[in-house]
């Protein structure tokens, strides 16, 4: 009698490759992309006023951070993949009360939709950290957004389209991709990632490591980089369009800026090398640098608007080197002890950048306008440009092969 042999891969869950980790985000994109420019529309059609509408975004964003430091505890209870599917389907629920269509139910709709990103987010980044080598990481970034190009740049226009022609439709199509993203994880068997199993005692409070986070400046200095990054993009998003505006040049100008500049992520993998060939101190210098330029040019050119719009497009291209390289300072030096805490605190980047970008951004409009929201964009970019000059200058570059009889010369 033949003893019959268990395949490999049942007997072993094969170790996910950074491609396995571009699908995940790629698929994340369709979820999120193709809603980006559908909630600000149905949530002013059920709420009908502006004040409102920006009232709701900031106390979701309250919500927002509030949930994205309980997730560590969460996940002290409950396994790691089991707290992925639970933001996955929280994605499928928010679409179901977007068609439900009520201002409560939309007001639902948006509250799950970001709450269920920030816990991916958290539980993406902690499976990153588990399985990805730290000289692999910038690859990793790479095909994150090379991945997710499609679904950012394709995504806010089609969902716009089809909320007209079919306002179900755009929630459906979301919902379908977070399904399918549901199946792929599962399908790759990441399990809980290493180091994480279920406590033994009370889990602890959402902000005890947060003094430990503050004890590393290492961690502060990627965590702003994150913060000023997304910044920028918010003032790139939400007051390139009003600056178009108000200076005659289209409502649709905004729009189609966007989807030219998300179509540059298809060009992630060639930024990836050349952060490769030099360091990424210098990469993140160069983006900043870029941004600081091109937007403080826009605030000055601000008389003539095709010459301002232009230049804040140029600083947009820097804003994609960011993307690649600006959060790998923080990712390289996470502990292998603390990877879900702080990945916990590094998602807090966006929902802080979104709490204080319209804040600043409405005590400059009480005294300049709209373009001086980009003069207050390239400061703060500039500040970061002062503060990556702190970082390693061989960060995530791969030690050199030793010399015969030599030692290997030592790199972050």
């Amino acid at each position: 009698m033949h003893e019959r042999r268990i395949p490999e891969w049942l007997r072993h869950a094969p170790v996910p490759s950074v491609r396995d980790f571009g699908i995940l985000a790629g698929l994340e994109a369709v979820v999120r992309g193709t809603l980006i420019s559908v909630f600000p529309l149905i949530m002013y059609r059920a709420l009908g006023d502006a004040g409102l509408v920006s009232a709701s975004y900031f106390a979701v964003g309250i919500l927002s951070l509030l949930a994205g430091l309980m997730i560590p505890a969460l996940i002290r209870l409950v396994p790691r993949r089991w707290a992925y599917s639970l933001g996955a389907l929280m994605f499928v629920a928010s679409a179901g009360f977007a068609i439900e269509g009520s201002p409560a139910s939309v007001l639902a709709a948006l509250a799950l939709n970001t709450v269920a990103a920030v816990t991916t987010f958290i539980c993406f980044n902690a499976y990153v950290l588990d399985y990805i080598s730290r000289v692999a990481l910038g690859q990793c970034e790479t095909s994150r957004m090379f991945y997710s190009a499609l679904g950012w740049t394709a995504g806010p226009v089609a969902g716009v389209l089809l909320l007209e022609v079919w306002p179900p439709a755009p929630f459906l199509i979301s919902a379908a991709a977070a399904l399918l993203m549901l199946a792929a994880f599962w399908w790759m068997r990441m399990g809980n990632g290493k180091q994480i199993a279920r406590a033994r005692g009370p889990a602890s409070s959402p902000l005890a490591y947060v003094p430990r986070f503050l004890a590393q400046p290492r961690l502060v200095a990627g965590w702003l980089f994150a913060v000023i990054r997304s910044a920028g993009w918010w003032i790139y998003v939400v007051y390139l369009p009003i600056f178009a505006i108000e200076k005659g040049l289209g409502e649709e100008l905004g729009g189609i800026l966007l989807s030219v500049t998300n179509a540059a992520l298809f060009g992630a993998p060639l930024l990836q090398r050349w952060v490769q060939r030099h360091s990424i101190r210098l990469a993140v210098q160069t983006g900043f640098l870029g941004v600081t330029g091109c937007f403080g040019a826009a605030a000055l050119a601000q008389g003539w608007p095709p010459a301002a719009i232009a230049l804040l497009v140029a600083g947009s291209a820097a804003l994609i080197l960011l993307d690649i390289c600006a959060g790998l300072p923080f990712l390289m030096a996470v502990k292998p002890s603390e990877r879900t805490e702080m990945s916990a605190v590094y998602s807090s980047y966006r929902d802080i950048s979104g709490i204080l970008t319209p804040g600043v951004a409405w005590l400059v409009l009480l005294a300049a306008p709209v373009a001086g929201i980009f003069a207050a964009g390239a400061a703060a970019t500039a500040g970061a440009v002062l503060l990556a000059g702190n970082l390693h200058p061989r960060l995530g570059r791969r030690k050199p092969a030793p010399a015969p009889g030599g030692n290997p010369v030592p790199a972050e």
